[in-house]
């Protein structure tokens, strides 16, 4: 009797395992499109054999747990990679927007507005008494001031979508550090009992490589499976089922800054000193916006300015040798206050805008044809008055231009590049974590059977026990 027992409980169990697996396959199936998710497999253990004299009788099988299919080698390299890849795609979506600005082809450029403003001086020299002449510089001159008030603003308003990208990204990470922080209290709870957290750690291992995209962090687990992550070198994010925000915020110009720009600061406890941690943020899309915003722009912007500050210099210093029409000494031809922020103050001396007679074309008063100032400014295009004596007014310009060009391209080849690296991890991941359809139904059809043989075993076990109980009345 004990031994029909047996096989009934044997049976039981293996129904209750089919169950078990079927429950899981369907699992599988319904979360395949579920983005980070590891498909899962019941873990099966021989249940303790019974001794019987010389003989030890199996009892079947039970489930131990049910365990996801996971290689934390691969998500680790996932999670380091899309740092990189984070970086790269923020660098060349930001160059591609500072390409445009200095984009010669599309646009009338600044190259053509410079020629513009020689060329009409050029013209002026040939007819030096010419009002009508005197009135198409001062119009070039005009749009060449403009055109550097242009670079610099368009420029400034990209640090300015630096900034606000910058503001989404950080309170993107802040969304995903409380899930997180609570991610790892539901992890704690399950796990004490020895039951592997499966979902909830599909889920918190998405949102870690999503983080790792914004922003470089460090993170490490404890025994009971609590995350602690450190953004840069300081910043405690989470540790526990406790976080802390980052936060952006304008502050003042230090080196390498515009005043105005954001940085992102962090706080160790609600009422303590909020610590500026930006220049500890190298990769991740919020080192990538960092680095063109405060590196590459700023120094393009510093070319500009250096362009605009000798461009203005050199022409007044000519124009300021010379006589205009009324044979009155020369004045500035152009108004700029300094070398820092050239670009943006450049602009055309008021009393040439109302008077364009105040013009210079001659070298000495009283001397209607004389074209020889005129003559001087025409050539400054030729003379190399830039970097220390090796550049021309154009090959300055033309060297910010294919420096921007450089990087944009550069920044472009290694997204790309770096895209193919994430994209071949990913499909490593997927051929290893990732749910097959053809698979598990195969495994349903398996486990089906395997739940049908079960119940005809207890039937079999059933018959027998009737038998048995039939004996007495024979």
């Amino acid at each position: 009797m004990s031994r029909i027992w047996g096989m009934m409980d044997t049976g039981k169990r293996s129904m209750q395992n089919s169950q078990t697996a079927l429950q899981t396959t369907a699992h599988n199936v319904s979360s395949k499109n579920v983005e980070g998710f590891s498909r899962q497999r019941i873990d099966l253990q021989t249940t303790e054999p019974t001794g019987t004299g010389k003989l030890r009788i199996g009892n079947g099988a039970r489930a131990t747990q049910v365990s996801r299919i996971n290689n934390s080698y691969i998500e680790k390299q996932i999670e380091r990679e899309g740092n990189n890849l984070g970086s790269k795609e923020a660098q060349s979506q930001l160059m591609s927007r500072v390409e445009q600005v200095f984009n010669e082809q599309s646009n009338k450029g600044f190259n053509k507005f410079m020629s513009d403003f020689f060329n009409a001086y050029r013209e002026m020299s040939n007819s030096p008494e010419n009002l009508a002449l005197r009135n198409v510089v001062k119009e070039t001159g005009d749009f060449l001031a403009r055109d550097f008030k242009r670079i610099n603003g368009q420029l400034g308003h990209i640090q300015g979508e630096a900034d606000f990208q910058i503001a989404t990204e950080v309170a993107e990470i802040n969304s995903m550090t409380r899930e997180i922080a609570t991610l790892n209290d539901k992890i704690a709870m399950v796990e004490i009992n020895g039951i592997t957290a499966n979902d909830e750690r599909d889920r918190r291992d998405l949102l870690l490589k999503n983080m790792s995209s914004h922003i470089d962090i460090r993170w490490g687990e404890s025994k009971d499976g609590i995350l602690t992550i450190t953004a840069g070198n300081t910043a405690v994010l989470v540790t526990g089922n406790e976080q802390r925000d980052l936060s952006a915020a304008a502050s003042a110009a230090r080196e390498g800054k515009r005043s105005g720009n954001f940085d992102i600061f962090y706080k160790a406890t609600e009422s303590g000193t909020a610590i500026a941690i930006t220049d500890q943020l190298k990769g991740g899309s919020l080192g990538g916006l960092l680095n063109i915003r405060d590196k590459f722009i700023n120094e393009t912007l510093g070319q500009v300015d250096e362009l605009a500050y000798n461009f203005a210099s050199e022409v007044n210093r000519a124009h300021e040798s010379g006589y205009d029409r009324y044979n009155k000494k020369g004045i500035a031809f152009f108004e700029v206050a300094g070398r820092d922020g050239a670009s943006d103050a450049i602009k055309i001396n008021d009393r040439i805008l109302e008077d364009p007679g105040r013009i210079v074309a001659a070298a000495q008063a009283n001397s209607p044809g004389d074209n020889r100032i005129a003559n001087i400014i025409s050539s400054l295009p030729y003379q190399q008055k830039l970097a220390n004596g090796q550049s021309t007014f154009d090959d300055f310009y033309n060297n910010i231009v294919g420096r921007i060009g450089v990087t944009a391209s550069r920044a472009n080849a290694e997204f790309d590049a770096q895209k193919d690296i994430v994209g071949q991890l990913k499909n490593i991941r997927e051929s290893i974590s990732g749910v097959s359809l053809d698979e598990e139904t195969t495994k349903m059809i398996e486990y089906q059977k395997s739940y049908e043989a079960s119940a005809r075993i207890i039937k079999a076990a059933d018959e027998m026990m009737d038998t048995v109980l039939n004996l007495k009345r024979l």
